[in-house]
């Protein structure tokens, strides 16, 4: 099929593009890398009646280190980020989080920001942006504001953000190097949603875990954080069996959905089996 007929709107400027998104919110839609947006209008799931495309207005793409803080262009490309030279655990994160983003094409043309604002539990960056408390910045027809993580992502492709509102820019901190971090994926075929995704980042100093974080895809609407995870690995000595134990621990606070891919108890497993291997992956716990 092919899309419903639409208006193209193709602004030079942030400005720009905020004041056409605000002539007709709830019937627009913003483009950036469309891979995920384009198939959805072309199976007419989505029906916009205007198109924003931001693809030429400046200042949205590229990654920014700072000394605390990561800034990422919302419309950065994956392929960008699987190929930066960023150092450190954060840096090493994101590659591996980006190499497992759909195929080669998806990756050339879809976007950080649009992953992100797409809302998809399973999503890598959906994921790593949750795992590591993320502040996405958005700007709209009242201004810009910076929204947390933790209050962004709301509900399967929904968002804390306003109809009008458009994504600039996220920023992440900028793990040091006591880090260990990790994200490991199953789904059927390559290049595919994950039906669980596990993702981690650890600070792990003289042996013993000072700082948690974990993340699940897939076992809920939005990026799960595990405190029953995260409670296991704090202040314990760093090791498999920690990892293993808090593993069973995300396992059992997790209560996944049943689909065609898999019933809760699946899921649950797959959880116990991906946290260890996104950890392990950095030889860090063995």
């Amino acid at each position: 099929m092919k899309p419903s007929a639409f208006e193209y709107v193709r602004p030079t400027g942030l400005e720009e593009a905020v004041d056409e998104l605000a002539v007709d919110p709830y019937e627009s839609k913003v483009l950036s890398g469309g891979q995920s947006l384009i198939p959805m209008m072309n199976f007419r799931l989505a029906r916009p009646e205007r198109l924003i495309d931001i693809n030429r207005v400046p200042g949205l793409e590229g990654i920014a280190p700072g000394d605390e803080r990561v800034t990422i262009g919302a419309r950065t490309r994956h392929l960008t980020v699987q190929n930066t030279h960023l150092p450190g655990p954060l840096g090493s994160l994101l590659r591996t989080a980006a190499a497992q983003v759909g195929h080669l094409p998806i990756r050339t043309r879809g976007t950080f920001g649009g992953s992100i604002a797409h809302c998809d539990a399973a999503s890598e960056w959906c994921l790593v942006a949750r795992l590591l408390d993320a502040e996405m910045t958005v700007r709209g027809s009242r201004g810009e504001r910076t929204i947390p993580a933790a209050d962004f992502f709301q509900a399967i492709f929904t968002t804390a953000m306003e109809p009008d509102e458009i994504l600039t820019s996220i920023s992440l901190p900028a793990l040091d190097d006591h880090h260990v971090t990790g994200i490991a994926e199953f789904a059927r075929r390559a290049g595919d949603f994950a039906i669980v995704a596990a993702t981690a980042a650890v600070k792990v100093e003289e042996g013993v875990v000072t700082g948690a974080r974990v993340c699940l895809g897939g076992v809920s609407e939005v990026p799960w954080r595990s405190a029953a995870a995260e409670t296991v690995l704090l202040g314990s000595t760093w090791s498999a069996q920690t990892v293993t134990e808090a593993a069973e621990a995300a396992a059992d606070e997790v209560d996944p959905p049943a689909d065609s891919h898999g019933d809760a108890d699946y899921r649950r497993d797959l959880v116990r089996a991906l946290l260890p291997r996104a950890l392990n992956a950095t030889g860090a716990a063995s």
